[in-house]
Formats: structure tokens, C-alpha cells, sequence
């Protein structure tokens, strides 16, 4: 899979981020079940595409 993000999908996940950022970490598995009960998303493939997302960002703000 690439790295195509569509823009509705990449609105959610920030404002997901911003609401909850204190909660993620840079572990994928850890965003993943805390992406569960934060959010109401009803595809499994939405939420860990989410997941993925949100992992990456915090990654690149704790590197910069």
C-alpha cells in the first residue's frame, strides 16, 4: 500500500490528533486501541489506516 492519503481521511485523523493528542504515542499498536475507544469509526481498515497515520506525525514531531 502507498502513501496516498485522501483528504477526509487525513481531516479526521487531525482532529482526532487534536483533540486527544496527550493519549497517542509513536507505538502503532498502542494508537490503534486507543483510536478504538476514543473514536466512533466503523471500519476496522479506516481505524488502523487512522492509526497509521496519527503514528507518523507524532513520530515526526518527537524527531524535530
Amino acid at each position: 500500500m502507498g502513501r496516498i492519503l485522501h483528504g477526509k481521511f487525513r481531516k479526521a485523523a487531525e482532529e482526532i490528533l487534536k483533540k486527544y493528542e496527550e493519549f497517542f504515542t509513536g507505538d502503532y499498536y498502542k494508537n490503534r486501541k486507543i483510536l478504538e475507544e476514543v473514536s466512533n469509526i466503523p471500519s476496522k481498515r479506516l481505524r488502523n489506516l487512522i492509526a497509521g497515520y496519527i503514528t507518523r506525525k507524532i513520530n515526526k514531531l518527537q524527531v524535530s
